[in-house]
């Protein structure tokens, strides 16, 4: 090799030697210091996301678990964590009413990348599906107590007298009425007008007008019957 090639490659090669190693000893040093870092484990529980849902399907399974992630890594970085950097992400390939599982598995899962996935628990998750259904229900309202001594209740009026309800098809058709939050008649001798929020028992099925109700009881004296 001639000298001219030579000093072509040794150049850019020996050009600041004295900054290159002190670069590379610092890598080396603060590899070191990561790797000799003592390791720790924690465990993580969130919410699992659902992506992909159908428009026109519910999730119609009671009980949905949680995801518990256990994470591995340097103390250091453990003790920085904080449960809103970890979160799971499940694709729902669902295109039918009907029960699916799906894998949980640690390329779901999105942490910090320092850390490292040891676990996902559950590793299997077993979901119920539904057609999407809506229906209109009367509102009841929830009245507690009683009226004055003398007195009884007469004409009960509800705006509006029914409500919108959606959620899974089974569901929705079980439900025969909303409720109101409760109205305490206790001791009333006299017209009551108040308004209350109407909501359903069932956790899947939601109230899909949120307008408070008004509601408005008329208090009467109780009959007399007179004597023969």
């Amino acid at each position: 090799m001639s000298k001219s090639i030579y000093g072509s490659f040794a150049r850019p090669l020996f050009h600041n030697l004295g900054l290159k190693l002190v670069s590379l000893a610092l890598a080396v040093g603060l590899w070191l210091a990561v790797t000799r870092q003592p390791t720790a484990e924690v465990a993580v529980e969130v919410p699992i996301a659902f992506e992909n849902m159908p428009g026109n399907l519910e999730i119609s399974s009671v009980d949905i678990p949680k995801a518990q992630i256990r994470l591995r890594g340097s103390e250091r970085a453990i003790q920085r964590l904080q449960n809103s950097q970890v979160s799971v992400d499940l694709w729902l390939d669902v295109t039918k009413p009907g029960e699916r599982t799906f894998d949980l598995t640690a390329r779901q899962v999105h942490q910090p990348h320092e850390l490292q996935v040891v676990q996902v628990i559950p590793s299997e998750v077993r979901l119920a599906f539904d057609v999407r259904a809506t229906r209109q229900v009367p509102i009841q309202p929830r009245l507690v107590g009683t009226s004055a001594p003398g007195y009884e209740i007469g004409q009960i009026i509800v705006e509006p007298s029914e409500v919108l309800i959606v959620g899974p098809e089974k569901h929705v058709e079980a439900v025969e009425s909303a409720t109101t939050d409760p109205v305490d008649i206790s001791g009333a001798n006299h017209r009551i007008a108040l308004v209350r929020h109407a909501y359903v028992a069932d956790p899947l099925v939601q109230v899909n007008n949120l307008d408070p109700v008004r509601i408005t009881i008329t208090i009467e004296k109780t009959a007399t019957k007179n004597g023969g």
